[in-house]
């Protein structure tokens, strides 16, 4: 059985700590719907200000909503369209403070201030979809965030990238 520890220290210990957790969670597991699950669960009730936390899966075509935590999603997003789109199709994370502000922004719940999207690339290059995260706040997230969630994402492809059928 896993239980969350409370994280202490300042943001890059802590993510540290998260790190470890997610570490222990992966560990001998390559399939890619458990490890997005339990990757979703544990950050989504690890940090704080969060009310999404999920991955999308590219298709060969477009994004459709893989495991979450939170409200209900939208079901399929373009490559280029929103902020899951855009960082799918540029392959850069997008940290964005105002998800107001961001031109063609797709309001899945009209409760997320800020937003951070992570693309998330197989070891061959390939697209393997975005870990997606939605705060009700402003500005939630910042650099260390986004080093802090980006090595979590590297953590998940290279548990998936490591399965029988890699």
């Amino acid at each position: 059985m896993f239980a969350a520890t409370t994280l202490t220290g300042n943001k890059p210990e802590q993510y540290a700590q998260l790190a470890d957790q997610a570490r222990g969670l992966l560990h001998g597991e390559h399939d890619r719907v458990a490890n997005a699950a339990n990757l979703a669960a544990l950050v989504f009730n690890s940090l704080p200000d969060l009310n999404w936390v999920g991955f999308y899966f590219f298709d060969g075509n477009e994004l459709v909503v893989g495991p979450f935590q939170g409200l209900p999603a939208c079901v399929r997003i373009p490559l280029g369209k929103g902020v899951c789109g855009t960082a799918a199709r540029t392959g850069q994370t997008q940290r964005i403070e105002d998800v107001d502000a961001f031109p063609g922004h797709i309001a899945c719940d009209a409760a997320s201030r800020s937003e951070l999207v992570i693309p998330l690339f197989a070891g061959d290059g390939s697209l393997v979809g975005v870990f997606d995260l939605d705060s009700p706040l402003r500005g939630r997230f910042d650099v260390d965030d986004q080093a802090g969630l980006e090595a979590l994402a590297r953590l998940y492809t290279d548990a998936i990238d490591r399965g029988p059928h890699a």
